[in-house]
């Protein structure tokens, strides 16, 4: 496609994206319609005007007639024109507002804000470009008093829409703050965790996930892990019994996040993370993965999580297999977690030799794997000495110098 077309009577070329396509001059006004594509205002008013319902660069039917002012064009518009005023180019006025139609509170029906709001969503799933461009006009901002605007009645459908857009976003730590520094705020997030709708329940999981992770204060971070409810809220998601990668991921993310806080460790295993994740260990894609051993192995450190994952059949094999497979994280993790458990549990020593974490640990020591995933498995190997085979190689006594940084 062409950066730019013929000259116009200024004597200057108008980028090609700068031009509306329906009258193809430069746009005043911009907005963008439900399939994505930008017009100026009056070209396109004037087309649905005239009984056209299809969109006309697409030609894909218009199911909802909301413009959205594409304020990031429009100053782009206006700062080529300032540079190419000694060319006689004029600069378009400046909008009356800065925010999206559906800003103000009491600007339009319920219903139009609320399909306002869908078609942001829409946009906002579409592509990166969409996101941040509705990042810069204070969106979030916007989404945030939106959702939070009576956090002592039932969610309206102006709420649940704003909340599914804020979990596309990562938030300032001032706008985090704003959450975390109100407990009825937190308390209203953590009630949706338990909502009729999946979605909605995913959604204020990944909207908390943000906020513990986008603050610095520790106190705020141990008040929200204290909610009540929180972690039964966030592994019910991780327990939802139908294919849904996204709750995985996002269920993985915000429990992750809230057991880094250590005071509430022991209250995410009261409410069921060591059946939860490892059920589930073998569905995460890789980056999922590594964060639901990492979990695994925070929760190992503390008597009540390293014995509640000892108690699952499949703690030890699974462990044990994943060493080597899946990342060098992973295999850290893994490796860590199983120094924990058979620190505690002369069982799960005999548990991880029948597995066979020997000839594991022994590749891993021998790998590329990092430094603490090698330290890690020389601290299980001397631990698990009493219990390998007579005729094992690993009975001599190459590991008995071995220089180990405590876990």
């Amino acid at each position: 496609m062409p950066g730019s077309l013929d000259p116009l009577d200024i004597g200057v070329q108008i980028p090609y994206h700068f031009r509306c396509p329906i009258s193809l001059e430069l746009m005043r006004d911009p907005v963008t319609v439900c399939t994505g594509q930008t017009y100026d205002r009056s070209s396109i008013e004037s087309w649905v005007a005239t009984g056209n319902t299809t969109c006309p660069v697409t030609r894909v039917p218009l199911t909802d007639f909301t413009l959205i002012p594409n304020h990031t064009l429009r100053r782009l518009i206006q700062d080529w024109c300032v540079a190419n005023r000694s060319s006689g180019v004029e600069r378009i006025p400046t909008e009356a507002t800065g925010r999206p139609d559906f800003a103000s509170s009491g600007s339009g029906t319920f219903s139009s804000r609320v399909s306002a709001l869908r078609r942001l969503r829409g946009l906002a799933r579409d592509s990166d470009k969409n996101r941040s461009v509705i990042a810069a006009n204070n969106a979030r901002e916007i989404m945030l008093s939106i959702v939070f605007a009576d956090v002592d009645s039932e969610p309206s459908e102006l709420n649940l829409e704003s909340l599914a857009i804020l979990s596309m976003f990562t938030l300032s730590e001032p706008e985090c703050l704003y959450v975390a520094s109100d407990s009825d705020r937190v308390r209203y997030l953590v009630n949706l965790l338990f909502h009729s709708s999946i979605d909605v329940r995913v959604n204020s999981a990944a909207l908390i996930e943000t906020v513990v992770a986008g603050i610095r204060s520790p106190e705020l971070r141990t008040q929200i892990s204290s909610a009540d409810g929180v972690f039964e809220g966030i592994i019910g998601i991780l327990n939802y019994p139908f294919a849904y990668p996204r709750a995985l991921k996002i269920g993985i993310k915000a429990l992750f996040a809230l057991c880094l806080v250590k005071q509430h460790r022991g209250k995410a295993v009261e409410a069921g993370a060591a059946e939860a994740l490892i059920d589930r260990l073998t569905e995460f894609e890789k980056c999922d993965a590594e964060r639901a051993l990492a979990t695994v192995e925070l929760l190992c450190r503390i008597p009540s999580g390293s014995a509640a994952f000892a108690s699952h059949a499949l703690t030890v094999p699974l462990l044990v297999k994943i060493i080597l497979k899946i990342s060098d994280r992973a295999t850290e993790y893994a490796a860590g977690a199983l120094l924990s458990l058979c620190s505690a549990s002369e069982r799960a020593q005999r548990e991880a030799v029948a597995a066979g974490v020997l000839t594991q640990l022994l590749l891993l020591v021998q790998s590329d794997c990092t430094e603490r995933a090698k330290r890690k498995a020389q601290m299980l190997l001397k631990l698990l000495r009493d219990s390998w085979p007579d005729d094992s190689i690993a009975n001599s006594d190459d590991f008995a110098g071995s220089d180990v940084v405590p876990f």
